[in-house]
């Protein structure tokens, strides 16, 4: 595992320099957790409550949005909620797994796979539950496509625009936008609501789709930068037609409603494939 103290060292170096990006809002590492639930074995579920901290009440989706509330106390940490890439639509772990400094495996997809690898070692210097709170948080991260946007815009952060009549930027309209004007719009607010819905989507509409998001071969790391590879795809579709201080209405919501819906359910199957292998005691993955 000295790899993966190698890694704190290179975080707590680079943290000044980390860009700010946040991540799916509270509501959506809320609803990929709690979709995540529903996929998880008895097994996983006892492991995953057995690491959950008190104040979670045995619930893993209360614990989600902890690594954002951690950003000032964990500085090291900000390089690991995204991996921007050129803009060329292509995720590349060679090329754009880094920080500001150029250190390597500093990124989301780099950061997936140390903690996983960091929870089924025991002799792990990680703290257990707070490596499970950062892989459920990261695993949401990396389904956010503007987590995998342009690197020279800060993932959309400098792009200043509205958001139909209040200010917002490119990255909070994934974020946290596109969610809250949904839940407003198709289940009066309620958060539960919305949740049940993509659930139903999953063993409807989605259900031939749903053993291939979860399905990963690699047996020496996850399938992380799969999933980072989706997201800068999605992303060039997010920046098309943008400009700063454009206003973005019904057009440009109801083309990226779905796209949202849907990574949120990859996101919560995925999470649980991943959190099914660690606890299952086979096939332990390496860290890089």
């Amino acid at each position: 595992m000295g790899l993966l103290l190698l890694l704190h060292v290179l975080l707590v170096a680079a943290a000044a320099r980390a860009p700010a990006a946040l991540a799916w809002g509270k509501e959506g590492h809320y609803m990929t957790c709690k979709i995540a639930d529903g996929f998880l074995t008895s097994e996983a579920s006892t492991g995953v409550k057995a690491l959950l901290p008190s104040w979670a009440n045995g619930e893993l989706a209360e614990v989600c949005s902890w690594a954002d509330s951690q950003r000032f106390r964990y500085r090291w940490s900000s390089p690991l909620h995204f991996a921007d890439t050129p803009g060329d639509c292509e995720f590349s772990y060679a090329r754009d797994c880094h920080d500001t400094k150029g250190n390597k495996n500093v990124c989301v997809v780099g950061a997936i796979n140390n903690y996983t690898a960091a929870l089924q070692d025991s002799s792990s210097p990680f703290d257990p539950t707070e490596s499970l709170m950062f892989l459920a948080h990261f695993v949401g991260d990396v389904h956010q496509p503007l987590h995998c946007g342009h690197v020279d815009d800060l993932g959309g952060n400098t792009i200043k625009l509205r958001w139909y009549k209040r200010k917002s930027n490119l990255h909070h309209v994934w974020d946290s936008d596109v969610i809250t004007q949904a839940m407003k719009d198709f289940f009066d607010k309620d958060q539960d609501a919305m949740i049940e819905s993509i659930q139903r989507n999953i063993t409807d509409d989605w259900s031939s789709e749903e053993k291939q998001w979860e399905t990963c071969r690699s047996k020496t790391t996850t399938c992380a930068e799969k999933y980072a590879q989706e997201s800068a795809l999605l992303a060039c579709d997010a920046y098309e037609g943008v400009e700063q201080d454009d206003t973005l209405g019904d057009e440009y919501y109801f083309k990226a409603l779905p796209v949202v819906q849907k990574r949120l359910a990859q996101g919560g199957v995925r999470l649980a494939a991943i959190l099914n292998r660690i606890f299952s005691g086979n096939g332990r993955l390496q860290s890089i």
